[in-house]
């Protein structure tokens, strides 16, 4: 047997999932798991009774352990520093969603993974579920033609689980979150399906967020980009607290098109890819409509991690990246911030009035000094003099009592007995953060 890769797991929490992969996996072993939470560090210690894991209660003790790379499931607003700081000491990464918070971090990340030659790994999982990963080969195949077109959904009403994902801190990064941040659920599939880059956006965001409000999200409820591709194809991308969720892309091409399955509709959702193409598809257009749940080789083993098997696929392509493997599929780093930026710059976009803006590419280095100092952002901890506000009307200023009753609510579901509370579901899945 080959050697496995040696994994370290920063966030044991929503890390569990990469955890389990590689408890499982032939091709890797977990080393090493850190986290800030006794309680999360002890559930992890039970579950790994009787094997070789060290745990940490710090990033500082834990990256000198002895592993070939690192899982990032930490804060989605804090992967960048600790990505930079485990390249540099030679450690391959995995990062999951998102991959910076600013511009200054964008450039850092970017120059880090061209000094050290460390491999990085964009941890979007909606791109490897079933409808979306078939729609990259089928597109790669020319089975559409040129991408003219797409719409993409990412609906996630988190109102009724807040207290289990922010547990009434006042500015957790979700609280914090503007309409447009967590973009690459929705639009991430698209881009590494079609390979294209995003040159520019427009964003627009709902006036309504009474819902968020009343849990302590200082955002607004949804918002929306507007994305203009390098070959003039526009993509819609659609995310935030919609009352029902939605997870649904769609693509057309100059002689089709293709898309997911609609939750709700018994038709298995991300799982089954539909696909029309007219005469000019030659020997695909053997039905009017094809309809079927795509099979990949490790499906066997896939069927039981979260995201719809995604969560799988994209640890499988990372550690046989880092094995040589040429098949290995990752979402490198500038990739990665061709599904981020498009969102970050789609709210200043909303900021000056819903105007065009450009997206800049950081693979030109000599676009990278404009931005090497841009720290703008809602984070208070990390925007200093460019602090954005959390929406276009400005930051909103929620009285403490609301956080109280968050954190009440957090305080009961923790001391509750029920077996079926969403923290516990969700540490068991592997699927939390």
């Amino acid at each position: 047997m080959s050697k496995k890769i040696k994994i370290g797991v920063l966030g044991g929490y929503r890390g569990s999932s990469m955890i389990k992969y590689c408890k499982q996996a032939e091709n890797a072993e977990v080393v090493a798991i850190c986290d800030n939470s006794p309680e999360v560090l002890e559930a992890q210690k039970r579950d790994a009774e009787g094997m070789d894991i060290a745990f940490y209660n710090n990033f500082e003790d834990f990256i000198k352990h002895d592993m070939d790379a690192v899982v990032l499931a930490n804060y989605a607003t804090e992967h960048a520093p600790f990505a930079i700081k485990a390249m540099k000491l030679g450690k391959h990464v995995f990062s999951e969603v998102t991959p910076v918070q600013t511009m200054k971090e964008a450039v850092e990340l970017v120059e880090t993974v061209e000094q050290t030659g460390m491999i990085y790994a964009y941890g979007e999982n909606y791109c490897y579920m079933p409808a979306p990963y078939e729609m990259k080969r089928l597109y790669a195949k020319n089975k559409i033609g040129e991408f003219e077109y797409g719409e993409c959904e990412y609906i996630h009403n988190g109102e009724p689980i807040w207290p289990s994902i922010t547990y009434g801190i006042r500015d957790h990064w979700r609280n914090n979150m503007y309409s447009t941040f967590y973009c690459t659920h929705s639009l991430g599939p698209i881009i590494h399906a079609t390979g294209l880059r995003p040159v520019s956006v427009i964003g627009i965001e709902t006036t309504k967020n009474a819902r968020r409000l009343g849990v302590g999200s200082k955002g607004a409820e949804f918002g929306i980009e507007m994305v203009t591709l390098e070959n003039g194809g526009i993509v819609k991308s659609i995310h935030g607290g919609l009352y029902e969720n939605s997870v649904w892309y769609t693509m057309y091409g100059s002689k089709g098109r293709m898309e997911s399955a609609r939750e709700n509709t018994g038709k298995g959702d991300t799982k089954t890819i539909f696909v029309k193409c007219d005469k000019n598809a030659g020997e695909y257009a053997k039905l009017p409509v094809e309809e079927y749940m795509p099979v990949r080789e490790h499906d066997d083993k896939a069927r039981a991690f979260g995201h719809g098997s995604s969560d799988y696929y994209c640890m499988w392509h990372f550690v046989e990246k880092i094995k040589g493997n040429p098949e290995a599929d990752i979402i490198d780093v500038y990739e990665a911030l061709d599904m981020f930026l498009p969102g970050m710059f789609a709210f200043r976009s909303i900021l000056k009035g819903s105007v065009s803006m450009n997206i800049p590419n950081l693979r030109n280095k000599n676009e990278r000094d404009a931005w090497r100092n841009d720290t703008a952002c809602t984070d208070p901890k990390v925007a200093g003099d460019m602090l954005l506000p959390t929406c276009k009307g400005g930051t909103p200023d929620i009285e403490d009592e609301v956080y109280e009753n968050v954190k009440r609510l957090w305080s009961e579901e923790c001391a509750s007995d029920n077996p079926n509370n969403y923290r516990a579901m969700i540490f068991k899945k592997g699927e939390g953060k």
